[in-house]
């Protein structure tokens, strides 16, 4: 069927070209032929008759070829020449008639001789051109047949078009242009998708969906390489790959908001997005880079906002400057705003590092364990790598941090100029730059050598110039005091005092845990560090103001005594406080142990004292001083020091010890030096209390005055740390005998410096804990040589009244005009002993008198009791060593004298045994012995002096031995006595 379509077709064209021939050639049919030709080729073509003619004349062939020859070529040019127009163009301006007519005639030979020529051509192939036109005829009707052939083929091929083509091949066609539409239109999908992939991924970056978006581009960029053959596909996959770039950058910055905020979901979005990239070690060491920078700029930020708001013009100089320069501007009263807000701020930052470390710490835990497939091994590999990298990146930018931190405080401590400071707020900076550093050795173990140094720096400067203006107040203190009574409770506690919270450990944020583990009062239970404390939420470098609101303190007493009832009533202190926790009914708790000192007094032994103990109608007050409380004030600020800065622990040590060298100077100088009533017999002052007394003047009494030549007494420097000695107040008098010669001052003197020194015993194990090992020999020395000599301060200032308060030469007086050689033995004492009770019973009662102002505590009581005893007997001693005469009636009487004397003596008071008691009875036993008794009796009582030994040679054994002998036994006196002269 194709095969004869084809045929057809050729047959059609061929007929068509011939008949196109024929057209371009003039060949038509016999009839047709002349009908058909132009008007110009019937000027051309001779007519019938002008053939005839042109037969008829009979032309030489050359000549006509001649003819034809000379026609001008432009005749043959074309068949559009206009020949008309060229032979009119061609005639002259003047026309000739003869000559027209001539040149027309030349012309008609042209015409006839080129009409002649056609005609014999003509005729020449008229059998060729009858010949052929048979063929066409023929040719026309296999044309016509082939016509009918090719109509009936191509009914069949519509037939077979219906049937089989259209219905099954078209089927075929359709399915597979369908399916190649389907692959296109998913292309196209595809396509689309991409193309809008920068709107999702817009969206997601605004989400902060970092590690969706990084999935997106990397989908995209993989399905972008599938469809990169399509033109659009190619822009779009270099625009992926800037977008790619973009998402990293925003990624860093993501990245940096980590080091000062951290947040869980953030980080995890973080870390994701970097590991789809694959570069959680680029990332790591950008994490680092950031918290260096986030540290510069917080620290720059924060104290340049504080620079200009003080400086309060609009000058931006400032922002140029460096942070070192900067921070110099910083202004006294902004400065510990600017500190703390400094620390909150880097407190911020490490917070974030630790909380980083925590996160990665528990996302390599969570992580699962490798699977054996060999490409998830190599996965695992890679995987461990990346964990050790970032583990040892962490751990070594801990050490970091912590130091350009340091060095950023550093910079602003060194900045200003401390030395000015209140002491509070020097305090303060004390305590943030503590909670700081224990931020640091909680951070990284850091012992904090960079700001230790600066900090100690500071308080070296700050503490020498702050301690001699305290020893300076201390003297004004000392010498304007008039040592009356300060009224605190009963419970009173130095704890009590702001100075000392710092030493309750759940209010000190300053203490590291070290040092709290090392002071901690039975807690079994450890305290969580300030990253445990505060991991969430608040701030560590916020406490000490939350402290100082906090603080109350109520030590006073609100008249003086806390209820005037209890001048009636003896116990009713004890009985109305049954509200009252035991431990405060002490005079104080030790804080560390909880435990009462030894000294303290339990109910039942107060119940138990009788009359002679002065201090129960005072409820067992301590006695101290304003200036007492000053100075145990001080010891506390000094001790906030100390434990803040451990290394100039020692520095200020020493200087807490001369706090209290200044005191106990001061309390002897002003009531114990009194050369008239020492005795050195009586050891009124210890070896040990000289030595410290000589101490202290030498190294803190500024013996020179102010006229005197400097220089003598030692360097300018040297004499910078001494201060002048105190000078007891006009207003105090201690020669008033109607006041026991200022005993109350003497009392309140005296035992406040004993309550001090309680005080620092109370607070020894503390004070040890903050020394240096090497300089605890030190304190050592300082508490067994100094703070245990001031209760020995009692027998020398006592002594002073003891010696005074009762008329001794009265009684030597009255024991002079006795007659000791009486024959008989006597029923009834002496007078001299009842005069000698009656002033102890004044005695007794002038103490009552001044226990109603000032409490005397039992063991005051008892060294007044002690001294006046001792005094009197040795008075009586003395008395008896003055007798000229004497009997052994009139020894017995003495015997009978001291005995009524001890007798009523003891009812006057609880003191057991008698002071010196064998003093007198072994003097006066000693009439009876023997010459060599005597003699030993001499060796081993040295406490007697050459005159009553020599009396009792002269007078009691010279009536029944010898001359030689009694000159033997002077002898022997005067040996024992050489010694001491």
């Amino acid at each position: 069927v194709q095969s004869l379509r084809q045929n057809f077709v050729i047959v059609n064209l061929g007929c068509e070209k011939i008949k196109s021939l024929m057209a371009r050639q003039g060949l038509k049919s016999p009839q047709e032929s002349v009908a058909d030709l132009s008007p110009v080729e019937n000027f051309r073509i001779p007519s019938k008759e002008e053939l005839r003619e042109l037969r008829e004349q009979p032309i030489d062939p050359q000549a006509e070829q001649e003819i034809i020859d000379s026609i001008e070529e432009v005749y043959f040019s074309n068949d559009s020449f206009d020949m008309v127009q060229h032979e009119l163009e061609k005639l002259p301006p003047e026309l000739n008639l003869q000559e027209l007519e001539e040149y027309r005639d030349k012309l008609k030979r042209h015409q006839a001789a080129v009409s002649k020529k056609v005609a014999d051509l003509i005729l020449e192939k008229q059998p060729a051109y009858v010949k052929e036109l048979e063929r066409v005829t023929a040719l026309q009707t296999n044309l016509q047949l082939a016509a009918v052939i090719c109509t009936n083929a191509r009914r069949q091929l519509s037939v077979a078009k219906e049937g089989f083509t259209g219905a099954s091949l078209g089927l075929l066609a359709n399915q597979r242009r369908r399916h190649l539409l389907t692959g296109l239109l998913k292309s196209l999908r595809t396509i689309k998708t991409l193309q809008r992939t920068d709107v999702r991924l817009s969206e997601m970056l605004e989400e902060e969906d970092y590690p969706g978006a990084i999935q997106l581009c990397l989908e995209c960029q993989k399905a972008a390489s599938t469809f990169k053959h399509y033109s659009c596909i190619s822009e779009l996959n270099s625009k992926l790959q800037d977008t790619l770039e973009q998402i990293e950058e925003q990624l860093d910055v993501a990245l940096s908001k980590t080091c000062k905020h951290f947040d869980v979901l953030h980080y995890n979005k973080v870390q994701l997005a970097y590991t789809l990239l694959g570069k959680t070690q680029t990332a790591m060491d950008q994490l680092h880079m950031h918290f260096t920078q986030a540290i510069h700029n917080t620290v720059f930020q924060v104290v340049l906002g504080y620079v200009e708001l003080c400086a309060g013009n609009a000058d931006t100089k400032f922002q140029k400057m460096q942070y070192k320069d900067l921070c110099t501007h910083i202004t006294l009263d902004s400065y510990i705003p600017c500190l703390t807000d400094l620390c909150k701020a880097l407190w911020e930052v490490m917070l974030s590092y630790h909380r980083t470390m925590q996160w990665h710490e528990e996302h390599d835990n969570m992580e699962s364990p490798p699977s054996p497939d060999d490409a998830a091994a190599s996965e695992s590999d890679d995987l461990v790598v990346d964990r050790s990298y970032v583990k040892k990146k962490l751990e070594h930018g801990l050490t970091r941090i912590w130091q350009d931190v340091q060095l950023k405080v550093k910079a602003y401590i060194l900045g200003t100029d401390m030395s000015n400071f209140k002491y509070d707020d020097f305090i303060v900076v004390l305590d943030v730059i503590s909670r700081l550093m224990q931020v640091g050795e909680e951070f990284c173990g850091s012992k904090s050598e960079v700001l230790q140094e600066s900090i100690k720096w500071q308080s070296v400067n700050y503490f020498k110039h702050y301690h001699r203006a305290r020893l300076e107040e201390l003297r004004m203190f000392l010498e304007n005091e008039t040592w009356e009574l300060c009224p605190v409770k009963s419970n009173f506690n130095i704890a009590q005092l702001h100075e000392f919270r710092f030493m309750g450990q759940g209010r000190s944020p300053s203490v590291s845990p070290s040092r709290q583990a090392a002071s901690s009062t039975g807690s079994a239970q450890e305290e969580p560090s300030l990253f445990q404390m505060f991991l969430l939420e608040g701030n560590p470098f916020e406490r000490h103001i939350e402290h100082k609101e906090e603080e109350t303190e109520d030590v006073l007493a609100s008249n003086g005594y806390e209820s005037d009832e209890l001048e009636k009533s003896v116990y009713q202190d004890y009985d109305s406080d049954s509200d009252v926790p035991e431990e405060l009914k002490q005079d104080y708790v030790d804080e560390q142990t909880g435990d009462a000192p030894l000294k303290s007094v339990s109910r039942e032994t107060i119940r138990s004292k009788k009359k002679s103990d002065y201090s129960l109608n005072k409820a067992n007050a301590p006695i101290l001083t304003n200036t007492t409380l000053n100075v145990i004030r001080l010891v506390g600020k000094y001790m906030q020091m100390m434990s803040i800065l451990k290394p100039i622990a020692f520095d200020v040590i020493h200087c807490v010890s001369q706090l209290f060298d200044y005191y106990l100077y001061a309390v002897y100088t002003f009531f114990g030096r009194n050369d008239m009533y020492e005795s050195s017999s009586l050891g009124l002052i210890s070896s040990r209390l000289r030595t410290t007394l000589n101490r202290i003047q030498e190294s803190l009494i500024d013996v020179e005055a102010p006229g005197e030549n400097a220089g003598v007494h030692g360097p300018v420097e040297e004499r910078k740390e001494k201060v002048p000695s105190p000078h007891l107040s006009q207003l105090v008098v201690l020669t008033n005998s109607g006041t026991l010669y200022g005993l109350a001052q003497r009392v309140v003197a005296t035992e406040s410096l004993v309550f001090l020194a309680e005080q620092f015993e109370s607070l020894q194990a503390h004070l040890d804990a903050m020394m240096p090992s090497a300089k605890k020999p030190f304190l050592q020395q300082f508490y067994s040589q100094t703070v245990s000599t001031a209760s020995e301060l009692r027998k020398p200032i006592y002594w002073i009244v003891a010696a005074k308060a009762i008329d001794y030469e009265q009684m030597l007086l009255l024991m002079a005009g006795v007659k000791w050689d009486i024959r008989e033995i006597m029923s009834q004492h002496n007078v001299y002993v009842d005069v000698l009770l009656k002033e102890f019973e004044q005695f007794n009662k002038r103490l009552a008198d001044v226990s109603r102002h000032v409490r005397i505590p039992l063991p005051v009581s008892n060294v007044l009791w002690e001294h006046c005893i001792r005094l009197a007997n040795r008075t009586l001693v003395e008395g008896y060593a003055n007798v000229k005469k004497c009997s052994n009636e009139g020894r017995a009487l003495m015997q009978l004298d001291f005995q009524q004397f001890l007798m009523k003596l003891e009812k006057l008071t609880d003191l057991r045994p008698i002071p010196d008691k064998e003093f007198v009875e072994t003097y006066i036993k000693a009439y009876y012995l023997t010459e060599n008794d005597m003699e030993q009796f001499i060796k081993n009582h040295r406490e007697y002096s050459m005159k009553q030994l020599a009396n009792l040679v002269n007078v009691c054994l010279g009536s029944h031995i010898n001359k030689k002998a009694r000159q033997k036994l002077l002898a022997a006196i005067d040996d024992i006595d050489r010694p001491k002269r």
